[in-house]
């Protein structure tokens, strides 16, 4: 047997499963709370217990590698700075999300102080600077590296701009005390993108200080490293589900919707053009894989804000599903679940409450994710502009995290990715199949990814299940 555990230090949650790389399946897999205020080791070694109890099979020293993700302690928080905000600064958040960090502030152009105070006062672990292609403005980023040598907060800061400053921005912050690192560009020339070494850079700075800083080092001795944020993991398992490899194909173009109780993440695999040649596409190239965060959208931290967001979409969802509480207590019981993020249905109405609360945020989240179709005018008339990916053919959107596992009506969850008359201009998915990650191995594929892509994808394709419409009672 080859024996490979893999771990996800969750924000709520340390999941642990281990697999048989030799005949390609799921050995056994259990959870328990993330101890983070205290040793994230307790949490594990919870987990690995009940693991090796239900699965005598799983022995400790029968395991031959281990490999881990987390977003624990709020996984890895960024501050993304730039010059203009459609370009540099976009370019450093597509790095950013891609690299499978959660970002907790944008600035564009000159910071002043009360930007400064904000970024102080704020709980990132990571500021990521860009500013001015190769050759193009580099008064603005100098400024804003000066602004940020004086923050009292030591943070890492990475410096992804205009090549030309790049060794004076470093030495600024040298100068100042200040960790610093440095990188290519983000957007060396007008309309290029150039996201994978800044995302790279992300990587290791993660795995070499972040994690250290939030007490996850106590693992390594167990784990060897934390490879990757735990959302970096989902997006690697995507881009493999989508493309396959020279021995097992993939799916094709896809969408991944994962809903969590701190927030809802879309990543989508595909190119997105335009489907009609006499669409003009504007903006910034979309990266073929592409990640969304939605902070304000997870449904047990944020249960009171999609009420309060989306009210009118949530009472639909609510009459759509049947859901027979009043609107009263609907507003009583989303309030009450941010300080009871543990909270699990009981019955089928708590269900219900659920699943239109996933619904409404997989559809806020997947209007933010899809880009859009507009008309400007141009010579001769009206012209068809899109920005961002048209995602109106994709074939395939597979749901995963704890309310898809454990719920009882996924797919009317996913149904909330779907195109919707009522905003014609938004390229959602028109005609998909749903499937869910009921195995719950996504992030565990993505830490196989390198190691045995096709073994990890054979795996997850065993673990994810095509759904028909459910009727509730």
């Amino acid at each position: 047997m080859d024996i490979n555990l893999l771990i996800d230090f969750g924000s709520t949650y340390t999941k642990v499963l281990a697999v048989d790389l030799d005949t390609e399946t799921v050995l056994g897999q259990e959870q328990a709370v993330t101890t983070v205020e205290s040793s994230i080791m307790v949490g594990l070694q919870n987990a690995l217990n009940k693991l090796y109890t239900a699965n005598p099979v799983i022995k400790e020293e029968k395991i031959n590698k281990r490999l881990a993700c987390s977003s624990a302690a709020g996984g890895l928080r960024i501050i993304a700075i730039g010059l203009v905000p459609e370009l540099t600064l976009e370019a450093a958040r597509r790095s950013a999300l891609g690299a499978g960090a959660k970002i907790v502030g944008s600035y564009a152009h000159e910071l002043d102080e009360e930007s400064i105070c904000e970024i102080e006062a704020n709980t990132c672990d990571m500021i990521m600077l860009s500013g001015g292609t190769d050759g193009g403005n580099k008064e603005v980023i100098l400024h804003n590296a000066r602004a940020l040598a004086g923050l009292k907060k030591n943070l890492v800061v990475l410096v992804a701009g205009n090549k030309v400053v790049r060794s004076k921005i470093k030495e600024i912050f040298l100068s100042a005390g200040k960790q610093v690192e440095v990188t290519e560009n983000v957007l060396p020339d007008v309309n290029v993108i150039n996201v994978e070494p800044a995302r790279t850079a992300i990587r290791n700075i993660f795995m070499e200080r972040i994690v250290k800083s939030k007490g996850l080092d106590s693992a390594q001795a167990y784990v060897g490293s934390i490879l990757m944020p735990t959302p970096m993991a989902t997006l690697r398992a995507a881009k493999l589900l989508a493309e396959g490899t020279k021995d097992e194909p993939g799916l094709g173009e896809l969408l991944i919707v994962e809903v969590g109780g701190a927030t809802t993440n879309i990543h989508s695999v595909g190119h997105g053009y335009p489907r009609d040649g006499s669409v003009i596409l504007k903006g910034l190239p979309e990266p073929y894989a592409k990640r969304t965060v939605e902070g304000d959208l997870g449904i047990r931290w944020n249960a009171h804000t999609i009420f309060e967001l989306a009210n009118d979409r949530l009472r639909e969802n609510l009459q759509l599903n049947n859901y027979q509480e009043s609107i009263p207590h609907v507003e009583e019981v989303t309030r009450g679940m941010g300080g009871n993020v543990g909270y699990v249905p009981q019955d089928e109405q708590g269900f219900l409450l659920d699943t239109s609360l996933a619904r409404t945020a997989v559809q806020v989240a997947m209007e933010r994710h899809a880009g859009t179709l507009r008309e400007v005018s141009g010579f001769g008339g009206l012209v068809p502009v899109q920005y961002g990916k048209d995602l109106t053919d994709t074939k395939v959107v597979v749901g995963t995290g704890g309310v898809f596992r454990y719920g009882l009506f996924p797919h009317s969850i996913l149904e909330g990715v779907l195109f919707d008359s009522r905003a014609p201009f938004s390229l959602k998915p028109k005609e998909p199949c749903f499937y869910v990650d009921k195995g719950y191995v996504m992030y565990a594929a993505g830490l196989l990814a390198d190691v045995a892509p096709t073994k990890a994808l054979r795996i997850l394709k065993k673990h994810i299940q095509q759904i028909s419409k459910q009727i509730s009672k």
